[in-house]
């Protein structure tokens, strides 16, 4: 057997619970999942703002700091994808934090290289899966194109005996099935194996969500202590077989629900979930509830992968220039009516140039627009948001520019912020497409300072 817990389910996770479960739960492995959709293209925006930007996830040192110690103590292995768009200057700055700060020089870092397609997108790929126009349509436009590797590098990398392995896109459960496989000696074909592995990595990947983060509904599904979720663990033996838990005097729970919402999440068909090693069926998943925050996951199948490797590419679409202000008390609704009259009267007198405009009054009708149901009922606050789409910077910045006239030049009562934020955003529109596997060539670089 041997057991996994997540660290991260993203980028802005918290930290102490990683801490935590490094500290306290007698793991072999502990595996951060730093990335969203969108994570590899921002980093490559930033790298182009900022050249001086290292290119790996921003808060790592916070993180290395925060498990290292109890890592190296308690021999947890480390495997994460907070390399983003340079795993290699990652891994050197684990294994100069370990160096320089917990007397670890010994310590073998790797990266995972070999993910990147930016340069070569055109050449590898013919069709944008969203839209099935031809992808040479966004060819002047693309900002970065990052195909999503498997575990069986990292697995590699751990079979060279890394300590800690670090990466760049992969897909998110290659991070915890790599070492099930290091371990167990799994078969790159054993498809039933490789689905249940894939599966119990899907399940962690989201950290708190299987221990009840992003559930807790009140009056319906009530979970105990949320400000003191505690991150999962998984005990996995050599057969697949898996039970999920959590420490024990954290807050949370772990039952056969949370399980559930946590393994149809981002699944669009159950009986075929894509990877880069295997092709998932949780259809034939077993979930029992052993014991109180104790839930047993078996039988998850596999089916052979289909060759091909899903690549996010980002596009530069222009930019977003937003803002918003807001009304309270009796009439602050019909203020905000006559705010959105006024903004979209001064955004003609000025010429905006947008390719979307949206005034939306918050606690009205922002988040469901004309889908919101009609209500008798009267805020007593609203808040309005300003946000347009363009091409330039230029024009965006006059969505913030007629806000701030609203200040002296708009309607009675006018709650408005000082700008003292960046108003305006570049954006980066996250498109995919599918290339051979056969494209790509990992690579494992253990690293020295």
């Amino acid at each position: 057997m041997i057991r996994l817990a997540s660290g991260s389910a993203w980028w802005g996770d918290r930290i102490s619970p990683a801490a935590q479960v490094a500290e306290h739960g007698n793991l072999d492995y502990l595996c951060f999942e730093t990335m969203a959709e969108s994570t590899v293209s921002a980093a490559q925006v930033k790298k182009r703002r900022e050249p001086d930007f290292p290119g790996y996830d921003t808060w790592l040192d916070d993180r290395m700091h925060a498990v290292l110690p109890h890592c190296i103590q308690n021999g947890t292995r480390i495997v994460s994808n907070q390399g983003w768009i340079d795993p290699v200057a990652a891994a050197r700055r684990i294994k100069e934090i370990a160096a320089t700060h917990y007397d670890a020089p010994e310590l073998k870092v790797a990266a995972v290289t070999g993910s990147d397609l930016t340069s070569r997108i055109s050449d590898v790929a013919d069709t944008i899966l969203e839209t099935g126009k031809p992808l040479t349509s966004l060819t002047d436009e693309i900002v970065s194109a990052e195909a999503y590797l498997g575990a069986m590098p990292i697995a590699a990398a751990l079979d060279q005996g890394a300590d800690v392995v670090v990466t760049g896109r992969v897909t998110d459960p290659a991070i915890f099935l790599a070492p099930m496989i290091h371990e167990f000696r799994w078969s790159p074909d054993d498809w039933n194996l490789l689905g249940q592995g894939t599966g119990i990595g899907h399940l962690l990947e989201c950290g708190a969500q299987v221990t009840g983060g992003y559930y807790p509904d009140p009056g319906f599904k009530d979970v105990p202590d949320p400000w003191n979720l505690g991150f999962p663990i998984a005990d996995v033996e050599a057969n697949g077989d898996c039970i999920l838990h959590k420490l024990p005097d954290t807050g949370g729970v772990i039952d056969r629900h949370t399980v559930l919402e946590q393994m149809f999440y981002e699944v669009h068909d159950p009986a075929n979930y894509l990877t880069a090693d295997v092709v998932v069926d949780f259809t034939t998943a077993d979930i029992t509830e052993l014991a109180k925050n104790r839930v047993q996951v078996r039988n998850i199948s596999g089916k052979p992968r289909t060759g091909k490797l899903k690549v996010s590419i980002g596009v530069a679409e222009g930019f977003i220039g937003e803002d918003m202000f807001f009304y309270a008390g009796p009439g602050a609704k019909d203020r905000g009516e006559l705010a959105k009259q006024i903004l979209n009267e001064r955004f003609r007198i000025v010429d905006l140039c947008a390719q979307e405009l949206r005034i939306e009054l918050l606690g009205v009708n922002a988040l469901h627009g004309a889908m919101t149901p009609d209500t008798s009922a009267v805020p007593y606050e609203v808040g309005v948001r300003v946000a347009a789409r363009t091409n330039t910077r230029t024009e965006a910045l006059k969505v913030g520019r007629e806000v701030d006239g609203m200040a002296v030049s708009g309607i009675a009562h006018t709650g408005k912020r000082v700008p003292f934020g960046e108003r305006v955003r570049e954006v980066i529109g996250v498109w995919s497409t599918l290339v051979d596997e056969s494209e790509l060539t990992p690579e494992i670089h253990f690293v020295q300072i």
